[in-house]
């Protein structure tokens, strides 16, 4: 028994050394990455402002594949490109074995948010052109840039595992993730770290506030004819759509609160004297659970049925896009944390404030200017909260998964919208998407060398997520991506946007390829 109790006692403070050791060596790695992300800053510059000068839609961003797949390709990656019917799509791999960490974040745009960078008023750097409204053309500078941190780390200290950069496509229509979850890409994957523009640093566990939803568009078909001469011949797809939507409308008064539903007539005819024979309408179908989104869905269609019933005029549909509602991993959520309170948010200068307050007045919002301390860690909200939707939804209940907000935008601008785009490529999406790198980048040495947190996160995935829920996604096994979408827009606009692509062997920035003075405020 004395032996027994010498033992414990040499054996006990030893392993307690050890495990202490490792956590210095830890964090001296995650203070290596950090400062590699600060020697990389033009990159993050230089990537920042070149997707901000493609400004591309949704299944159309084949400058910013290009683009991206070189930097990949010159160091070291292996991509596929085209991958789940996306041609705009890739999936990139570095390194070997597991973990596999996938690195996440969305590529397009908004239409008709054409802006000049940091002017605060309304000043299109094309008219009617699409444009960064939602600040995507930052996320892939933050991944990337995390990513070549590791590399050199990796090889050092021979950590095996796998980083994977993947894009998320035309996630304004939510109509891309769901294809890739459906082909099988995350399969093997361990974790999966998504990044996502945003006016502070944060992360949260457990159900998201927001929606999920169902993309849908529904075609009638009826019988041409003159307006004037014989009305009585026709057979008007229009009065379907009209009378579906009147029905809707009608509806969603006896729906839940937490609903939202919304929609355009993507088709309404070809011109007024002539009855239209087709006609379509877009709708997205957003509710806070994946079983009432399918139960408002099966409603939608009766009205559609019923639209058709009144207009002879026979209906079909097709499922464009779905994004199940978001469910984030705690144990990586808690490893985020910790680091997003370590690195702390940008040091925002005199400028950058100033900046921010006049395009916050522009947007009628409280002046408060760029937030300053990191929001601390959250969880599921005690009252649902609804809003908007993001398909890494559906990858979230395939892998543990979390969403790290980091500070590229300003704040309380409204989104989708021209606003919404003044400060992407200007020092604050700089500032911001560096920030964020150095997160991600903490957090994936935590990863590969810390096992217990992935473990943990599978633990919490299985016995918690999973309990009561099995993912099936929005889309069938027989939809294709509708790649069709944007292609009018794009070929309208590209010409003049090649015009003013940002050449960064010129160019400090793209900023002074404008020659626009930041910040540029109102007289």
């Amino acid at each position: 028994m004395r032996l027994l109790i010498v033992i414990i006692s040499l054996t006990l403070p030893f392993t307690i050394m050890v495990k202490a050791q490792d956590m210095a060596k830890i964090n001296a790695i995650k203070e290596e990455v950090s400062q590699s992300v600060d020697e990389n800053e033009k990159l993050v510059q230089e990537i920042v402002d070149s997707l901000f000068s493609f400004s591309e839609l949704g299944f159309q961003e084949f400058e910013t594949q290009r683009y991206i797949s070189d930097i990949l390709l010159d160091n070291g990656f292996r991509v596929d490109k085209g991958v789940a019917g996306l041609p705009s799509g890739w999936f990139a791999k570095w390194g070997s074995g597991h973990p596999i960490i996938a690195l996440g974040t969305d590529v397009d745009g908004i239409p008709k948010a054409s802006q000049k960078p940091g002017v605060a008023y309304k000043d299109p750097l094309i008219e009617g052109a699409p444009g960064h409204g939602e600040g995507h053309n930052s996320g892939m500078a933050v991944i990337i840039t995390a990513a070549l941190a590791l590399q050199d780390v990796m090889m050092r200290e021979n950590l095996p595992g796998t980083i994977v950069i993947w894009p998320g496509i035309a996630e304004e229509l939510l109509a891309g993730k769901a294809f890739m979850t459906r082909e099988g890409l995350f399969n093997d994957v361990d974790a999966v770290l998504f990044t996502h523009v945003s006016g502070n640093l944060a992360t949260s566990y457990g159900k998201a506030n927001g929606t999920g939803l169902i993309s849908v568009e529904y075609t009638f078909k009826g019988e041409s004819s003159h307006s004037a001469n014989a009305p009585w011949r026709g057979k008007s797809a229009l009065d379907a759509v009209e009378l579906m939507n009147a029905g809707w409308n009608a509806r969603r008064e006896h729906l839940h609160p937490l609903q939202r539903s919304h929609y355009i007539i993507s088709d309404g005819g070809d011109q007024p004297n002539v009855v239209p024979q087709t006609a379509s309408v877009w709708y997205y179908i957003r509710e806070m659970t994946a079983e009432n989104i399918l139960e408002n869905y099966e409603k939608l269609n009766k009205t559609a049925e019923g639209a058709g019933l009144m207009t002879d005029t026979t209906v079909s549909h097709r499922v464009v896009g779905g994004a199940w509602p978001r469910f984030f991993n705690k144990p990586i959520a808690e490893a985020v944390d910790k680091n997003i309170q370590a690195v702390g948010m940008p040091k925002w200068d005199a400028k950058d404030q100033q900046f921010a307050k006049a395009v916050q007045k522009l947007a009628d919002t409280e002046q408060t200017g760029l937030k300053t301390k990191p929001n601390e860690l959250s969880g599921p909200s005690e009252y649902p909260i609804s809003g908007g939707s993001d398909d890494i939804g559906d990858i979230s209940w395939l892998v543990p998964t979390i969403n790290l907000r980091f500070p590229a935008n300003i704040n309380d601008l409204g989104g989708h919208n021209w606003r919404n785009t003044i400060a992407m490529a200007t020092p604050v999406a700089h500032k911001g998407s560096i920030v964020g790198a150095k997160v991600i980048a903490r957090t994936l040495v935590d990863l590969l060398m810390n096992p217990k947190i992935i473990e943990d996160a599978n633990a919490y995935f299985n016995d918690e997520q999973l309990k009561d829920t099995q993912y099936v996604p929005f889309i069938s096994a027989t939809e294709k991506p509708a790649i069709e979408k944007n292609v009018d827009i794009m070929s309208k606009f590209k010409p003049e946007l090649k015009k003013l692509y940002y050449d960064p062997k010129k160019y400090k920035s793209y900023l002074e390829q404008l020659g626009i003075t930041y910040p540029t405020l109102p007289e």
